[in-house]
């Protein structure tokens, strides 16, 4: 089996998959409620400028302020010396109108990301106003195909002489595509870029005048390529819509585009709900028996690779060497299924022979070059440990499809009913050292009661003692395992 592209559309909700040898590889989830806003521009307003922070806070009509670092805001004609010596403030003034697009969207306690840097995509092509650079995308690896539509790109560029100062980058979809399609894509990009221009001038900051796709339409501009089976569609209407788009945008696949009417839940059928209900847990398993940890924080994600129930078939070094290959192939397939992104730091089992940690590195290298998001792998730390990043843009699978524990509000673990009721006592006894009362009522959680009824029992009789008061007990079934309350009767 080759690449398929499964879209499941409802109302409430569009979900992506990516199927390679008729395994889930990336999923993505949108919520009509709660859609993403990478790629949107706005007119924003400077709320306020931190020159110690070198960024500033912009409005753009989001709950929270989005965020803009200089180097967003700076000229990238300038030089490195020029760009580090301009300070925040010698560009942006609060109150300032500015047109601003989202790079990053908004991640747990942190606003949106910003750039001025403006950058409209197409099929083919991604328009740069306020820019004068040919890029080609660095995928196209023949140095002739990269010659041929760097010199056919600037031809057309000259040719538009009543156009705006815009660069362009020729996607990695542009090779081998005709001229014409190339005139195409840059006709239509720049009637995009004129009637951005012309909303810009009648809308009061902030506001916002460009939307990027809905994730349907997205995956049709960005996902699929010439290496695309089929791309299956389980609603008629989308699908309908998507042989719009595709006509006008992509003709190349509409020969692709499937409509799927099975009885039997798209994902249900390319095993996709599993895989996204087992890329929610912290345990993947190995078919070798070994297995990973998964451990993601605001900060970053560590990785942990295990050989479980994996004993090898000869010595050590080579069942650690096998469950590292394995794991490492593993991995890139979990960071592209969980859409992690930011710092990863992954701890393979240590390894005394070098050629196999060049060898478990390059596997890892090999796996991320299918991925989408940018990578970067810095190699072996002097403790053993591969660090690398993964561009974030977007909100994991978890963060999207979660929200954090209300018992443990996101910790992972629980206070024993043990620790509980010592805390429990020592607040009767400030309580005893503060106020004068006739009797002490603990209200708490099940399991908490029934250890103070039970394992802690001799405890709570010399606390009576100790006090010369009565304390009862009483279970509150709406309260979390470490919630309780001593009330004075």
């Amino acid at each position: 089996m080759g690449e398929e592209i499964l879209i499941n559309f409802t109302p409430m909700e569009t979900r992506v998959a990516v199927i390679e040898n008729g395994m889930p590889q990336e999923i993505y989830v949108e919520r009509a409620k709660r859609r993403g806003i990478v790629g949107n521009i706005y007119q924003g307003k400077v709320v306020r400028v931190l020159p110690g922070m070198q960024a500033a806070f912009v409005d753009i009509g989001l709950e929270r302020a989005a965020f803009i670092h200089v180097d967003e805001v700076v000229d990238q004609g300038l030089s490195t010396e020029q760009r580090n010596a301009m300070s925040i403030a010698q560009v942006l003034r609060e109150g300032q109108a500015l047109l601003v697009q989202v790079t990053k969207d908004p991640i747990g306690t942190k606003g949106a990301r910003l750039t001025t840097h403006i950058s409209i995509p197409s099929r083919y092509l991604v328009l740069m106003p306020g820019s004068t650079h040919i890029g080609v995308s660095q995928r196209i690896e023949d140095p002739q195909e990269r010659d041929r539509l760097r010199t056919r790109m600037q031809s057309l560029m000259q040719d538009e002489t009543s156009t705006p100062e815009w660069g362009v980058i020729l996607r990695t979809v542009a090779e081998g595509i005709s001229e014409i399609e190339l005139e195409s894509d840059l006709q239509f990009l720049r009637r995009l870029w004129e009637s951005i221009r012309q909303k810009i001038k009648k809308v009061k900051a902030p506001a916002i005048v460009y939307e990027d796709l809905p994730l349907n339409m997205r995956a049709l501009r960005d996902m699929a390529h010439g290496g695309i089976e089929r791309i299956r569609i389980d609603s008629r209407e989308t699908f309908q819509r998507a042989r719009e788009f595709v006509q006008a945008l992509v003709p190349e696949i509409e020969s692709k585009l499937e409509y799927y009417p099975g009885e039997r839940p798209i994902f249900d059928m390319f095993n996709v709900e599993e895989e996204m209900q087992k890329a929610l847990g912290r345990k993947v398993e190995l078919k070798s028996g070994g297995y990973l940890i998964f451990d993601q924080t605001e900060a970053m994600t560590t990785v942990d690779v295990n050989t479980g129930a994996f004993v090898g078939h000869r010595n050590l070094e080579e069942t650690i060497f096998k469950t590292n290959l394995e794991a490492a192939t593993a991995i890139g397939r979990q960071l592209r299924l969980r859409n992690l992104g930011g710092i990863i730091i992954i701890d393979f089992i240590d390894m005394e022979d070098s050629d196999h940690q060049r060898q478990v590195l390059r596997t890892l290298e090999r796996v991320l070059e299918k991925d989408h998001a940018k990578c970067k792998v810095t190699g072996v730390s002097e403790l053993g440990l591969v660090e690398m990043t993964r561009k974030r843009t977007r909100e994991s699978l978890e963060q999207v499809l979660c929200e954090p524990c209300i018992h443990c509000q996101g910790r992972g673990s629980l206070k024993t009913p043990e620790t509980v009721c010592y805390e429990i006592f020592r607040e009767i006894l400030r309580q005893h050292r503060a106020y004068d009362t006739e009797t002490y009522l603990v209200l708490a959680a099940q399991s908490v009661v029934e250890h103070l009824l039970d394992d802690a029992s001799d405890y709570v009789a010399e606390l009576e003692d100790f006090i010369g008061k009565t304390v009862r007990f009483q279970v509150e079934p709406l309260y979390t395992p470490e919630q309780f309350d001593v009330v004075l009767r």
